[in-house]
């Protein structure tokens, strides 16, 4: 087989999210969000793996994505809609039981108009400046919306992942100030917010990140394994170059394996001469420029070359990778490829 095998463990996915719904109060009910395919993990069997370890309510960025989650789910579950309430999204809302999380006075209208008596909720800017109704908007139709009975009035923090950021105080006291008095359930945090403590969780909680292994949930289960097939192995001399543009030298005479694997499955080209593979608990390291398919590493160090290196699993997390390539854990999880075959276990 001549393509990457990613193995996705649910229960690790599932343990996460009951280790993240243990830090938060009895009368705080913690969501699950399984946007981007489950970030890229298969949203479908990540929300029944969900659904099994306790979780009753989902969200999704779009529309499209809580058909597929309802699918999955069947009834029952609330499954709320990030961008809120598009044009022609009413009839897939209505019949898949959606919940749209408003974020303009546009949106309020249009549900409010299509869809009366439909549940909502509203999407407040506290500072993030991204989406949601901005204080002084949401003070104009405040009575409005509330006599509407929206679900759930929620928010995002922008720094939550660096607790000593004065934006999270910053943006609480936004928060609370649009919201106390509304006798409405409220949201502010994801995984990082569950971690900033008690103030921040309100009552609801939404983690994404930490539920797929991701920072900065530093105690989450790794949730993945991607194991590429080598397909060549070759001798190099000293002094010959590896790969695009020879970045790569060897200073003695080595060995190179060249695997399955590249950008275009979403191995980021910035980790060339940067990142390692690993061959049990061996790290081998990538040797010259990834390219669209194939990634070469030195394994000069090996007594014998394994059919298939790790570029993820034990010892080398999502987060380690996104480091070596200057991104993030998020990049890397919601970038691996269709090419990939999956085995969920």
């Amino acid at each position: 087989m001549a393509t990457g095998t990613l193995t996705i463990n649910l229960e690790a996915v599932a343990a996460n999210w009951r280790a993240l719904d243990a830090k938060t109060g009895a009368a705080c009910q913690t969501a699950a969000v399984v946007k981007a395919d489950g970030y890229g993990l298969g949203a479908a069997r990540v929300a029944r793996a969900l659904a099994r370890a306790g979780a009753r309510r989902f969200f999704v960025a779009v529309a499209e994505e809580g058909a597929a989650i309802r699918q999955a789910l069947g009834p029952g579950p609330e499954i709320g809609v990030f961008s809120g309430h598009m044009a022609g999204d009413a009839d897939t809302i209505r019949d898949l039981s959606l919940t749209p999380m408003l974020n303009s006075v546009e949106q309020l209208t249009r549900h409010l108009e299509g869809l009366p008596g439909h549940p909502f909720g509203v999407q407040l800017d506290s500072g993030m400046n991204r989406l949601g109704m901005e204080p002084a908007e949401w003070a104009a139709v405040r009575d409005i919306v509330l006599q509407a009975g929206p679900t759930l009035l929620m928010s995002h923090l922008a720094s939550a992942d660096d607790p000593g950021d004065a934006m999270n105080a910053a943006q609480l006291e936004a928060f609370v100030a649009m919201t106390d008095g509304a006798d409405v359930p409220r949201s502010l945090a994801a995984t990082g917010g569950i971690l900033l403590g008690s103030d921040y969780h309100f009552d609801l909680t939404r983690p994404g990140i930490g539920l797929y292994g991701g920072l900065p949930f530093e105690e989450a289960q790794p949730t993945v394994r991607l194991s590429l097939p080598v397909v060549q192995v070759r001798a190099v001399e000293a002094g010959e170059t590896v790969g695009y543009g020879g970045t790569w030298a060897a200073d003695q005479p080595a060995r190179i394996a060249t695997v399955s694997g590249g950008y275009a499955d979403g191995l980021i080209r910035a980790m060339g001469n940067r990142a390692m593979l690993w061959a049990g608990d061996t790290p081998c390291p990538i040797a010259g420029r990834v390219s669209m398919d194939l990634i070469t590493v030195d394994v000069s160090h090996l007594d014998e070359v394994p059919q298939t290196l790790d570029i993820l699993g034990a010892h080398q997390g999502v987060d380690d990778l996104a480091e070596a390539a200057g991104t993030i854990g998020y990049e890397i999880l919601t970038s691996l490829g269709p090419r990939y075959v999956r085995r969920w276990v």
